[in-house]
């Protein structure tokens, strides 16, 4: 009979022992594997958030250095409902930009259902704006230093919830489906300003005086499932799409463009809008333009891109901060995987030291017949090595299969997980990495159970080819 069988026959003699040395050893094998797994996606997610944060500040700066004569205009949180009612009688705010009296501005009587049919609401991805009733500023275009006036309507449209398995941890966010920004298609707007995104992927930009005609998001034309040239139905009206745009932040990752006319049409909201973007004749001239948008409308917020610009370099120390924070933890989980790692490498070759010098133990006596019988020392040594190699073998593709399910709650459970959130932005869908077992990981993995099986079986099997035949016989 041949090495190979023997040991085999050995194994099966003993089922239950064989078994439970098998789970063992596959349990700590499978946590082995487990923790680098972990580790791999930790350091993905943490690489991913920077890249995703620096990216975002970098563009966003960008995009603010070049539009410094521009004027962000939208209705304060203290002052929702203005001009919609006469019953309603604004609060003034008396801090900032927004301090003054407020004049009796006389609106309509209700709000022309905002949000549509399609249940959408004012604000989109950036928050949830007020209404502005647009016919009670037409009079900033007047004021001196402007040189044009941007008029914007954005609603959002539906929304799903978005579940984000990390770690084996699972977060659930509420995001929009799509965000309507409706701008006036006025040659002087369109072809004097950037109102319209300028990365074209596919097809053409909204042109002026056009209308039927949308630009999606790269991330609208997978959600709708169209590209440039189909029809798409956008609350309820149906529209060609002439275009497909890269966004240049995350700010309009799931904005479409489209004729004012056209968004307030089919939000059934015509006359009203969200926010302003007024365009000064020169930079010089901004801090001059937004006080006096301030003291005629008291009601207003009012933004430069130098207060965007400064309100960025405050986020980007907060997003600085996380960082640092984000990769503090990552070299604390590194030190603790590889204390982890240690310890059940250990623990693996005593496993198998133990239950082999124990095999060799209850064995003497057999050890000693064959060597009786003829074998030799390297015989028997190949026996108890290969008995060993066996158990490990069979230990080591069990804790690979059971790795490859369980890996992400086994080092959720082992490892601190570096946060999915960091600073300002939240990029935990951009971000997080799976925890995902590779072929060279599980084949490195299985390398190193068979190291462990020959490093923890090698005492052992020297020491049964060492036994004497005369003196194996009298063991009981």
């Amino acid at each position: 009979m041949g090495i190979i069988s023997r040991a085999l026959r050995n194994l099966s003699r003993r089922k239950v022992r064989a078994l439970l040395v098998i789970v063992a050893l596959s349990i700590s094998l499978s946590i082995m594997v487990s923790i680098p797994a972990g580790l791999m996606a930790n350091q993905e997610s943490t690489s991913a958030m920077a890249n995703n944060l620096g990216n975002t500040i970098t563009q966003t700066s960008q995009s603010i250095n070049e539009t410094l004569s521009q004027i962000d205009v939208s209705m304060s949180s203290n002052f929702a409902g203005f001009g919609f009612s006469q019953a309603a009688t604004p609060t003034p705010n008396t801090s900032g930009r927004n301090g003054g009296s407020t004049s009796d501005v006389t609106g309509p009587q209700n709000f022309g259902g905002f949000g549509g049919a399609g249940g959408g609401q004012f604000g989109g991805a950036s928050g949830t704006a007020s209404p502005m009733n647009q016919s009670l500023y037409s009079d900033i275009a007047d004021i001196s230093g402007v040189a044009a006036v941007e008029e914007i309507l954005t609603a959002s449209q539906g929304s799903s919830n978005q579940t984000t398995t990390f770690m084996g941890r699972t977060f659930t966010t509420l995001i929009t489906d799509y965000t309507i920004q409706g701008i006036p298609l006025i040659s002087e707007l369109v072809d004097g300003y950037t109102v319209l995104p300028t990365n074209i992927t596919a097809g053409r930009n909204l042109q002026a005086g056009e209308s039927g005609g949308v630009l999606l998001s790269q991330n609208n034309s997978k959600f709708f499932d169209v590209g440039v040239g189909d029809e798409v139905k956008i609350v309820n009206e149906t529209f060609t799409v002439v275009g497909i745009y890269s966004p240049s932040s995350t700010e309009n990752i799931q904005s479409l463009y489209m004729n004012l006319s056209d968004a307030q049409r089919i939000t059934n909201n015509t006359g009203y809008i969200t926010s302003l973007k007024v365009f000064t004749t020169s930079s010089e001239l901004v801090d001059t333009v937004a006080s006096s948008i301030s003291s005629l409308h008291s009601e207003l917020t009012v933004t430069t891109q130098q207060d965007r610009l400064n309100q960025l370099q405050q986020q980007q120390s907060l997003y600085e901060e996380a960082l640092a924070s984000a990769q503090s933890s990552l070299a604390a989980t590194e030190a603790t995987a590889i204390q982890e790692i240690i310890v059940v490498v250990a623990a693996t070759s005593l496993i198998v030291l133990f239950v082999m010098l124990y095999t060799v133990r209850e064995r003497t006596k057999e050890i000693g017949t064959l060597k009786a019988i003829g074998f030799s020392n390297k015989v028997v040594m190949g026996q108890f090595l290969i008995e060993g190699l066996l158990l490990s073998t069979i230990a080591g593709v069990v804790g690979i299969a059971i790795a490859a399910f369980a890996a992400p709650t086994l080092s959720s459970l082992l490892l601190p997980t570096v946060g999915t959130q960091m600073g300002f932005v939240n990029v935990g869908n951009a971000t997080s990495s799976t925890v995902t077992l590779s072929t060279t990981l599980m084949l490195e993995a299985m390398g190193v159970a068979v190291l462990l099986g020959v490093v923890g079986t090698l005492y052992p099997a020297w020491r049964a080819a060492k036994i004497r035949p005369a003196e194996a016989m009298k063991y009981e």
